[in-house]
């Protein structure tokens, strides 16, 4: 990005997050470093998915606050809902796009395309770093919005690592609905199109890049270099796809990996702050009745929300490039 659309974009966006009280300090800071990240590559493309990721994330976070404050707790002693985002839970995010896009940077760099963005175009089957950004980005949105929105179900959410598919409380880790699962697909979409917007494709014609670059005016889909129409579209249908799938593959890491408490009165999932573990013991509850007033709905207790989110963007990420390489015929080692 030109750096005098970069700086104040970044300061905007910083600005809004110390508004809006939606992050920590911590994760004001990280937040900052990556924005700066994105916005230093030259196509304007990443950040704005940053962008729509943050706004996206925290306008669907507040639908109905006050409702889902009362369908769970936090671990805290406060009523549920979701708090300021701490620094690991920014990372959980966006850290391996901000190291896939720091990569694409530097091959960009390495062709000498970094200086001048309209001097470069995206060919059919090109860099599959940008494909692993882009399911990043489809993916934890997809999350976000299956889990802030599906929430809100009316109809009991079910356990996607159960054999039955049991009901479970609202909030536990692993439980899927059908409000939350066209939710999360709904996020996917929005990344779909702003990517579909936003990347330099080489179009296909007779005077594009694609063609005085590779003398080949033939579509992907016909074995060419060039996008048209009907590849936006499976792009668009792709990114869409992959995105909803992710959301439900943290759904199934959460239910089999993360431990859901409970509270037992309630029987309302206590949520940890920031995303960390939460003990089966209430540091609120005498020693004695500790055991009784919580219980383990579902999961192992191996890993916390951040890390279950961690480990779905990484496998999403590198998937998605794992499945654009077979699909495109590139040599996955290209993304070093």
């Amino acid at each position: 990005m030109h750096s005098y659309i970069a700086v104040p974009a970044v300061a905007l966006l910083v600005f809004r997050a110390y508004r809006s009280e939606s992050l920590t300090s911590a994760g004001i800071v990280t937040a900052t470093i990556t924005a700066v990240i994105h916005a230093l590559h030259p196509w304007s493309v990443f950040f704005a998915l940053l962008v729509v990721f943050y706004i996206g994330g925290t306008s669907v976070t507040k639908v109905k606050h006050d409702v889902k404050a009362r369908l769970t707790h936090s671990s805290t002693g406060a009523s549920g809902g979701e708090g300021p985002r701490s620094y690991i839970q920014v990372l959980a995010n966006s850290g391996m796009a901000s190291l896939l896009v720091f990569l694409h940077y530097r091959q960009l760099l390495a062709r000498g395309q970094a200086g001048d963005a309209s001097q470069a175009c995206w060919p059919y089957g090109g860099d599959l770093l940008v494909v692993g950004i882009v399911s990043n980005y489809a993916a934890v949105v997809a999350d976000t919005f299956s889990s802030e929105l599906g929430i809100l179900s009316k109809s009991k959410p079910r356990l996607i690592t159960s054999w039955n598919l049991r009901e479970v409380p609202p909030g536990t880790n692993g439980g899927v609905s059908l409000v939350g699962t066209l939710a999360g697909y709904l996020g996917a979409f929005t990344i779909a199109v702003t990517s579909a917007l936003l990347l330099p494709f080489c179009w296909s014609g007779s005077n594009s890049a694609a063609a005085k670059l590779f003398r080949d005016t033939r579509s992907g889909l016909q074995g060419g270099r060039e996008w048209g129409a009907q590849e936006l579209l499976l792009w668009v249908a792709a990114v869409t796809i992959w995105g909803g799938l992710g959301s439900l593959l943290d759904s199934f890491l959460g239910g089999w990996l993360q431990a859901s408490v409970v509270d037992a009165r309630t029987g309302k999932v206590i949520e940890g702050s920031g995303g960390a573990m939460v003990p089966v013991q209430s540091p609120h509850s005498k020693k004695d009745e500790g055991n009784a007033s919580r219980r383990v709905e579902s999961g192992l207790g191996i890993l916390d929300n951040n890390g279950v989110n961690i480990g779905m963007a990484i496998t999403m990420s590198i998937g998605g490039m794992v499945a654009a390489s077979y699909i495109w015929d590139v040599p996955l080692r290209s993304i070093f």
